[in-house]
């Protein structure tokens, strides 16, 4: 993907598709309890198969639109990369852990049923653990971000992440004393990431040459919305009993990740001024450091811990506040450039007046 488009009808009411997808799967979870049980107990080595299907319908659409070619690119904007792949793969994950452990375990237990608090904080750990592969081309669009190097970090990010997501859920999974089924945990990172990004790889360069690759993304693309509704109705199939017992818990979940969305963010957009970054990367540098892939992280929440999981009901939070989220951040960078490019001519003063 080159260039981003501008933010379409879906995505900029994300938000609310979502909610009506939340309300509709309640209902029809409290009408039709015995066809919701029926599709999740449709398994294969415990991987759901309704939701795979519907997970590749989510991704491959968004893995097609990735130029790998662009690694090239990552040399020359380094010190913009190098700031986001901190914040993606040393500080989010263990923040949100962190977040998780104090929010859920200490400040709202008392508001929260005790046996799901566990798999709250495991949802909140895999939301954290990869970064977002779609919904980053249209923040960096709305920031005037620098395409290449959106472009660059995106399939950076989709390579480490073949290797860096197992192991790092795996080790704040221990931490937070969750046990890991360590083989269905890699089972989903090979079904969910290798594959899609091997078959994306592929049909890229066949599409390509023969000039088909936008009409296939033009055709997939309300496939792939579509996908993303109906696991939404899915999961709150199976959810709705817990949430209208609790109807608490969709704020209590969305306060820790709607803190992660802005730390992570404003310590990328910071650090990214201290090093003298161009406004056009550092914008798209925050909002890649913020925000999540959640398409994998709802299907790996699924695949580990089942449909009725608290940790599948936090990632879908994740999905409920993302945009709204990111949208604010998007304003800030926006209004701030100003004082972002005065401080990036202090530090490059500062940097030639050392030299």
């Amino acid at each position: 993907m080159s260039t981003a488009k501008p933010m379409g009808l879906f995505a900029r009411y994300l938000t609310a598709w979502v909610f009506i997808a939340i309300v509709a799967g309640i209902g029809l979870g409290s009408l039709f309890p015995s066809v919701f049980h029926t599709l999740g107990s449709m398994e294969a080595a415990h991987i759901n198969l309704p939701v795979a299907a519907l997970v590749w319908a989510m991704i491959l659409p968004m893995l097609l639109k990735i130029d790998y070619s662009a690694l090239h690119e990552v040399w020359h904007h380094r010190r913009g990369i190098g700031v986001t792949l901190a914040i993606n793969w040393l500080v989010k994950p263990f923040s949100m852990a962190f977040l998780g452990w104090l929010f859920l375990q200490h400040v709202f237990a008392p508001l929260l049923d005790s046996a799901k608090i566990h798999e709250y904080i495991a949802g909140l750990i895999l939301l954290a653990a990869a970064p977002c592969t779609a919904m980053v081309f249209v923040w960096s669009r709305l920031t005037g971000g620098h395409p290449q190097f959106t472009l660059s970090q995106v399939a950076l990010n989709d390579v480490i992440m073949i290797f860096a997501f197992a192991p790092i859920v795996g080790l704040l999974l221990g931490v937070a004393s969750i046990a890991v089924p360590w083989d269905t945990l890699f089972l989903s990172v090979f079904l969910y990431i290798v594959i899609p990004v091997v078959i994306a790889y592929i049909g890229r360069k066949v599409l390509l040459a023969r000039e088909k690759l936008d009409a296939v993304l033009h055709m997939m693309d309300p496939i792939s919305m579509a996908a993303l509704l109906v696991t939404v109705v899915l999961l709150f199939g199976f959810q709705g009993k817990q949430i209208l017992a609790q109807p608490l818990i969709i704020l209590l979940l969305a306060i820790p990740i709607t803190i992660q969305v802005y730390f992570n963010s404003m310590l990328a957009y910071w650090l990214n001024r201290k090093l003298g970054v161009d406004h056009s990367v550092a914008g798209p540098s925050a909002l890649i450091g913020a925000s999540n892939f959640f398409e994998l992280a709802v299907a790996t929440a699924i695949a580990l811990f089942g449909f009725e999981s608290g940790a599948a009901l936090a990632t879908v939070v994740g999905v409920l506040v993302e945009v709204p989220v990111m949208l604010t951040v998007v304003s800030i960078v926006n209004r701030s450039k100003a004082w972002y490019e005065s401080g990036v001519a202090l530090s490059i003063m500062a940097r030639e007046s050392n030299q």
